[in-house]
């Protein structure tokens, strides 16, 4: 991705260090010492350090409500010519469903053709995004799926990305792949909503099984489905933007459709606070 909007090719993932896929490496911290033989004082040192820094984690995820980062993927290949125009007319809605509870930040990803996979700049506004889905055409091609997903880890370890939406109709790919990259997503905390057009049985399967590994929902709508699309994009904007209270919250309204069905999917929420 570069800061002149044009589109940049993402590559694949290096592979991470031994041990937790996704995890930092060892740094050679020290195990805690055990209380035989250290004294009251340190041991109580160390009970008020670990206290502060469980406090910390729970504090953390607040620090990105107000501002959500949505990565929006397509699968551009030839057969997604009509969902891609129909995205391009519901994109506008996603930042609309946001204004209440903070603001929205989308980059637009995309594959299609003989292995190109492009990234957008981050746009904050629909006139932005509508202008950066304007200029891509759809182009026969296979799925990239497993290099939307190590994108969005790229991205996240950058900088806290709050959800990922895919949405397409076919998977050509290697599953069990995909669900290795999908559960290192799944560390790193970024739900994948996976959108699904049409009825393939294998598709499924694996939007399925990523959605899961990843704590996020699977969804499909149907061809030319314009309402259902709009109340799914709006419902992950507004988890985006301001995590599961503010999807929860746009489940009770007449409109909320879309959040009502998401939330039938999500995994329980954590005993902590936090998105």
């Amino acid at each position: 991705m570069t800061d002149d909007g044009k589109k940049s090719k993402v590559g694949p993932r290096p592979p991470a260090p031994a041990g937790v896929p996704g995890a930092a490496p060892d740094r050679g911290v020290p195990a805690s010492p055990s209380a035989a033989g250290v004294p009251t004082a340190d041991r109580a040192t160390s009970a008020e350090v670990a206290d502060f820094l469980a406090k910390m984690k729970s504090l953390t995820p607040a620090a990105t409500v107000g501002r959500g980062r949505l990565v929006f993927a397509m699968d551009a290949t030839m057969s997604r010519r009509p969902t891609w125009d129909m995205a391009l007319a519901l994109q506008a809605d996603m930042f609309e469903a946001v204004k209440a509870v903070g603001g929205l930040d989308v980059q637009l990803v995309y594959f299609r053709g003989a292995g190109e996979c492009g990234a957008s700049r981050w746009v904050s506004d629909p006139a932005a995004l509508k202008s950066l889905m304007t200029t891509v055409e759809c182009r026969g091609g296979h799925t990239q799926i497993g290099r939307v997903l190590s994108h969005a880890r790229a991205e996240t370890e950058a900088r806290k990305v709050n959800a990922l939406v895919y949405v397409g109709d076919a998977m050509e790919e290697d599953v069990d792949e995909l669900c290795h990259r999908a559960g290192v997503l799944g560390l790193l905390g970024v739900p994948a909503f996976m959108f699904q057009e049409g009825d393939d049985g294998r598709a499924e399967g694996a939007f399925r099984e990523i959605a899961r590994l990843t704590k996020g929902a699977w969804c499909r709508f149907g061809k030319g489905s314009a309402a259902e699309l709009r109340a799914l994009l709006s419902a992950v904007a507004v988890y985006a933007a301001g995590g599961r209270k503010a999807l929860e919250a746009l489940s009770h309204e007449a409109k909320g459709a879309g959040a009502r069905l998401l939330i039938e999917q999500l995994a329980p929420p954590p005993s902590s606070k936090g998105r």
